[in-house]
């Protein structure tokens, strides 16, 4: 898989280079700004990009990752954050969620995590830091039907959000698939939403209602 990398941090973004060729990974370019990415757009097939970049350090990520979609529908990306910033997680997610991902920059040290991650993004998946799940759900009102999930039906809720399929998520728990199913089920009920066999459009129907 053919990757271009897009981080102002010198350090960070040879260490990201040296990391993914180290797994398998094609790096086709390392720049330290969105200009830079763009320009090597037609030679990737995946990125990961920083949300702050040159020149004002604000979102220039997030209008690099929205350019190269729009010039290529799906282009898989997995933007880094150095912060929880649940409004640029929600903006990258408002025009479709297929093949994106929202990680803080800490999860990179956690080399499986990140790169199974990255391989979920590149597959179309969605990938959702647990993180920004979790302020999500405590910023839900007092009335909210979130507020009455249990606290297994919760932690449930963020494996979900960050893409993983029932089997994984039991394997985390360490619970029993069966058990997982009936927590879904649980979920989905009181959040009043449909269920559906697709792991990726469970994933988006719960970050929708998260958001609202």
């Amino acid at each position: 898989m053919r990757v271009v990398i897009a981080e102002d941090d010198t350090l960070l973004r040879e260490g990201l280079a040296l990391l993914l060729r180290s797994e398998g990974f094609d790096v086709v370019g390392a720049v330290p700004d969105a200009e830079g990415f763009l320009a090597l757009l037609d030679q990737a097939d995946a990125a990961v990009l920083d949300v702050r970049m040159p020149p004002t350090f604000t979102s220039e990520g997030l209008k690099a990752a929205a350019e190269a979609r729009a010039r290529r529908p799906g282009f898989p990306v997995l933007v880094l954050s150095a912060y929880v910033e649940d409004r640029y997680a929600g903006e990258l997610l408002a025009a479709g969620a297929d093949g994106l991902g929202y990680l803080l920059k800490e999860r990179v040290g956690k080399v499986a995590a990140f790169v199974d991650a990255l391989r979920r993004v590149a597959a179309g998946g969605t990938v959702m830091d647990p993180e920004v799940i979790s302020q999500l759900m405590s910023r839900r009102r007092a009335d909210d039907p979130v507020q009455t999930l249990t606290p297994r039906e919760r932690e449930v809720l963020g494996l979900m959000a960050e893409g993983l399929d029932n089997t994984t998520i039991a394997e985390r728990l360490f619970v029993t698939e069966t058990a997982v199913s009936k927590h879904i089920g649980n979920i989905f009920a009181k959040l009043g939403l449909a269920s559906s066999d697709s792991g990726h459009r469970r994933v988006l129907a719960v970050l929708a209602y998260l958001r609202t």
